[in-house]
Formats: C-alpha cells, structure tokens, sequence
C-alpha cells in the first residue's frame, strides 16, 4: 500500500511540473509573462524533486528537511500563479492553484507523521 502512495504521489508530482510547463508554453511572450513564468517553470519542477530526493533520505530529519523543501517550492510556485492570472487561462490556474494546495496537505501531513514518530 504504501509503494502505490508512493507511486501515486510520483506520478502527481511529475503530472503537476508538466502542467506547470505547459502553462509556461502558453504564456504570452511579454517581458513581465516570460520573467514570472520562468519563475514559476523553476519552483513548479522542482517539486517532485525535492519529493524524490526525500524517497532516499537517510534518516528521518533528512526526509522532513526534503519534503519541506517541497513545500517551500509549493509555497513559491502558488505566489507566482497568484501574480499570473492576468497573463492566463484562469481555468488552468485555478486548477493549479487546487493542486498545489492538495499537495501542501499531503506534505504536511507527511512532515507531521514523520516527526510523530520520532518522539
């Protein structure tokens, strides 16, 4: 069951930075679009890394530090979203923006759990 998680949560991950890419192909090629949007294009992928890396962190507080680093990209990625809805599909951002916030959840939960067992 956990495996499946696992895969799910990598499939997520990976699925949310190509939706992120799109979005950045569709930007208009102004300035301002193309500065936030390689803003969003860098913290939007590198999620499912830092989610990745956290699969072989070698101690608990390594896993924890791993997956907040998730987090703060999540918390990035949502600000530059919020700075591009005049630029964009608002569906789609909308859309993003639920699934970053699902994906903060899964995190800090994770995060939490985590750190429960340690004490």
């Amino acid at each position: 069951m956990k495996a499946e998680k696992n895969r799910d949560l990598k499939d997520r991950t990976r699925e949310f930075a190509m939706r992120i890419i799109r979005l950045y192909s569709a930007l208009p090629k102004t300035t301002e679009a193309q500065v936030l949007g390689k803003q969003l294009l860098r913290s939007g992928t590198s999620v499912g890394a830092h989610y990745r890396e956290a699969q072989r962190a070698k101690s608990n507080a390594d896993f924890i530090n791993k997956i907040e680093g998730a987090l703060q990209e999540l918390e990035e990625t949502q600000y530059w979203l919020e700075l591009l809805q005049g630029c964009s599909s608002e569906d789609e951002l909308v859309s993003l923006q639920q699934e970053s916030d699902e994906l903060i959840a899964i995190f800090v939960t994770m995060v939490q759990k985590t750190k429960s067992k340690r004490r």
